[in-house]
C-alpha cells in the first residue's frame, strides 16, 4: 500500500512524537491508516540498511489502523516490539536465537493487551541478541543492527533493535525491557529517553510472574519524556496473581508529574565505576554538564558514592545471572520440547547454561540474600539523597564485532563489555528502584552519551519529573542522526 500523505507531511509527522501524531489523528487531521502506511514505507525503505526490524506484521497492522476508532492516548499510533519476553499471539517470537528461529507465540502477554488498548498499532518486531544477554545486538540468526548516529557503531543492547528504529523514526517509540541496562544502554546509545520502572511497575504475566527475583522490567524506549510517562500511565498496575505487589501511582497520573518540576532535590553523582574502570572522557564531560545544570536549576549537589557495591555484590550477581541463563535455556527446552542442537546456541549463550548448572539452589538463594542485604544499603542512602547521577556507560558506542564472543573465545564478550557498562546499571534491577537515561551530550563525532539517573524505590514520579525539568532546560527532540527518517544525511 502506498501512502496517500506527501512525503513531506510524512516526514513532518515522523519527527513529532507519539504524543503529538495520536493528537493529529484525534483531531482528523490524518488518519491511523496514513500513519500505519507512513512508517511502514520509512521501514521498507530505511531498514535493509540499519536491520533494526526482523519480523514484520503490516496486514494486521493495516486492518486495525482501518478498521479501529481511535480510542486511547495513542489511538492510531505505530509501534514495534521487542523480539525478546513479550509475546503477539500469532507472530514469530525468536528471543534472538537460532534455537528459537521458527517459534510462533500462541497467546498475548499481558503488556502487549495493554498496548493495543492504549492504541497503538503494532508493526513488527525489533532486533535484539541472544536471549538478551548482552550490550550490543548482533544475533546470529538475524545479524546486527546499526546505529543510526554511525552505521559501523553498535546501538547498544539488549534493546538496540528498537533503539535503532526510534532515533532512525521508524515509530515515534517502541518497546524494550531491562534486566540489568537493557533499556539504559541503547538509550545512551542512541540519543534517547530510556527510563526502566519500579519493579512491579508493569506487569510481566501470564507466562511470567518473576524473573530473576524481580530484576526484569518491561517499558519503552522513546524521544520524549512525556510519551514515556503517558504510556506507563496507560500500561503500569497490578495483574492479577503478580508476586510483587505494584507500588502506588501518583493520583494525578505520571504525564502530569513529567510536565510539572520537582521540588529542589538534593543529587549526589559520582564518576566512580564498579571496579575502577576508567571512564571515557566524553562520558566524564557529560556528567560534569548535568552537575552544571542540575545547579543552575536550583539542586543541590554533591559528590557521593554509592555504598555497598563490593565484590561479594558482583559474585552475587554474577551467580543469578549465570542461573538466570540456565533457567531460560531449560525453560525452552520444556516449552519446544528438545535440547537445543550444536549451533543452535551462541558461544556465550552456551557458555554461561554450562556455569549457570554450577550453581546450586542454596548459592542462587544465598545470592539473592546478599543482593537484598545490599538493596537496604542502597534504600537507606536515598534516604539522603533524591538521586545519583553517572553516566550510563563508560565508553562512547563501540564499533559492530568488538563485543561478540566466538567460539574459541566463548567469554570475549563478557571482557570487551566490561569497561564499556562498568557503571553497573543492574543495581536498578537488582534492588528493584526506578532508573534512566537521559541525552545529554554528543561527542565531537556525533555519538550520543547519556547521562544515568538512579532514584528511590518505587518513586517513579520523581524521576520522571527531574526528567522533564532536564528536557525543558536543555531539549534533545529535535536532534535527528545522519541516517533515518526521510533516508538521506539529515545534517
Amino acid at each position: 500500500m502506498t501512502s496517500t500523505l506527501p512525503r513531506s507531511d510524512a516526514d513532518r509527522i515522523a519527527r513529532m512524537d507519539a504524543t503529538d501524531q495520536a493528537a493529529l489523528v484525534r483531531a482528523g487531521e490524518v488518519t491511523a491508516t496514513e500513519l500505519v502506511t507512513a512508517a511502514i514505507e520509512r521501514i521498507e525503505r530505511l531498514n535493509p540498511t540499519l536491520n533494526a526490524v526482523v519480523t514484520t506484521t503490516y496486514d494486521r497492522a493495516l486492518r486495525q489502523a482501518a478498521a479501529d476508532e481511535p480510542a486511547g492516548p495513542f489511538g492510531g499510533v505505530p509501534f514495534l516490539l521487542k523480539d525478546l519476553a513479550v509475546e503477539d499471539a500469532g507472530v514469530r517470537f525468536t528471543e534472538g536465537s537460532r534455537f528459537l528461529a521458527g517459534n510462533v507465540s500462541t497467546q498475548d502477554q499481558t503488556l502487549t493487551v495493554r498496548l493495543r488498548s492504549a492504541g497503538l498499532v503494532i508493526l513488527g518486531k525489533t532486533n535484539t541478541c541472544e536471549f538478551g544477554m548482552t550490550p550490543t545486538v548482533e544475533p546470529l540468526l538475524f545479524g546486527a543492527t546499526h546505529n543510526p548516529w554511525n552505521l559501523d557503531r553498535t546501538p547498544g543492547g539488549s534493546s538496540g533493535g528498537s533503539a535503532a528504529a526510534v532515533a532512525a523514526g521508524f515509530v515515534p517509540f517502541a518497546h524494550g525491557n531491562d534486566l540489568g541496562g537493557s533499556i539504559r544502554y541503547p538509550a545512551s546509545c542512541c540519543g534517547l529517553f530510556g527510563f526502566k520502572p519500579s519493579r512491579g511497575r508493569n506487569p510481566l504475566g501470564p507466562e511470567y510472574g518473576d524473573v530473576v527475583s524481580g530484576g526484569a522490567v518491561e517499558h519503552a524506549l522513546t524521544r520524549t519524556v512525556r510519551d514515556s510517562a503517558t504510556l506507563l500511565d496507560a500500561t503500569s498496575g497490578p495483574a492479577l496473581g503478580d508476586p510483587y505487589p505494584s507500588w502506588p501511582a501518583p493520583s494525578s497520573g505520571f504525564a502530569l508529574a513529567a510536565a510539572q518540576d520537582p521540588r529542589p532535590l538534593t543529587i549526589a553523582y559520582s564518576l566512580r565505576t564498579a571496579q575502577g574502570q576508567p571512564v571515557d572522557p566524553e562520558c566524564a564531560a557529560a556528567l560534569w554538564h548535568t552537575v552544571a545544570l542540575c545547579e543552575r536549576l536550583g539542586h543541590r549537589v554533591v559528590e557521593v558514592d554509592l555504598p555497598g557495591l563490593d565484590e561479594s555484590v558482583g559474585q552475587a550477581i554474577g551467580r543469578m545471572y549465570a542461573a538466570a541463563v540456565t533457567w531460560i535455556v531449560d525453560y525452552w527446552i520444556r516449552r519446544i520440547g528438545r535440547e537445543p542442537g550444536p549451533d543452535e546456541l551462541e558461544p556465550y549463550t552456551r557458555a554461561l547454561w554450562e556455569r549457570g548448572r554450577t550453581v546450586t539452589g542454596g548459592e542462587y538463594l544465598m545470592a539473592v540474600m546478599d543482593l537484598q542485604a545490599f538493596t537496604r544499603r542502597v534504600a537507606e542512602f536515598f534516604t539522603h539523597h533524591d538521586l545519583l547521577i553517572n553516566p550510563t556507560l563508560a565508553q562512547p558506542p563501540p564499533p559492530l564485532g568488538q563485543l561478540v564472543s566466538t567460539s574459541e573465545d566463548p567469554w570475549r564478550v563478557a571482557r570487551a563489555g566490561h569497561d564499556f557498562v562498568a557503571f553497573a546499571g543492574v543495581v536498578a534491577n537488582v534492588t528493584g528502584a526506578p532508573a534512566m537515561s537521559l541525552p545529554m551530550h554528543w561527542t565531537a563525532d556525533g555519538l550520543p552519551i547519556g547521562v544515568h539517573a538512579l532514584g528511590r524505590q518505587g518513586d517513579d514520579a520523581l524521576l520522571l519529573q527531574f526528567a522533564g525539568q532536564i528536557e525543558r532546560a536543555q531539549p534533545w527532540a529535535d536532534r535527528r542522526p545522519p541516517f533515518g527518517f526521510d533516508g538521506v544525511p539529515s545534517g
